[in-house]
């Protein structure tokens, strides 16, 4: 199966995969200077600390019905950097641009240039499924597991 992309204007780049094997197809930043917290004349986007930005890809995609687009993290820039990726679902029939929702979790301003990778994107199959109401708690009878919450089952 192949993706349609469309570059919106000059600068985008087709998002690549780094090894055929790679769940992700890399994402890079094309400036188009209307969002950001800080932007240059350069196309440069400086994100503070604590804040964040939806960052422009460029691009736009016909994603299949029955799928979905999910925009994750890249680890390296993540753990070097502290820019983390918010929610970010591409569902069928959105027609407009990609934009990657960067968050600055790090102590330090981070710059963004033209061309820098800034996310990956997985295409994701989806299952739809209803919705039905119970009126007597009976849910999960049969499980070990219990309802401590996070960490319920230990830390170690």
């Amino acid at each position: 199966m192949n993706l349609k992309f469309y570059r919106m204007r000059e600068g985008a780049i087709l998002p690549v995969r780094a090894h055929k094997t790679d769940a992700g197809m890399d994402l890079f930043f094309c400036p188009n200077g209307d969002r950001g917290v800080c932007y240059e004349k350069s196309g440069e986007y400086w994100i503070p600390p604590k804040q964040s930005s939806l960052i422009s890809t460029g691009l736009k995609t016909e994603i299949p019905e029955g799928y979905m687009l999910e925009v994750k993290n890249k680890s390296g820039i993540a753990s070097k950097r502290q820019l983390i990726v918010g929610a970010c679902v591409v569902d069928p029939g959105y027609d407009g641009e990609i934009y990657v929702n960067l968050h600055n979790i790090g102590n330090e301003t981070q710059k963004i240039r033209p061309g820098d990778k800034i996310a990956q994107a997985v295409l994701v199959p989806v299952i739809h499924c209803g919705v039905e109401e119970v009126y007597e708690d009976g849910l999960n009878q049969n499980s070990t597991r219990a309802s401590g919450g996070f960490g319920s089952t230990g830390d170690r």
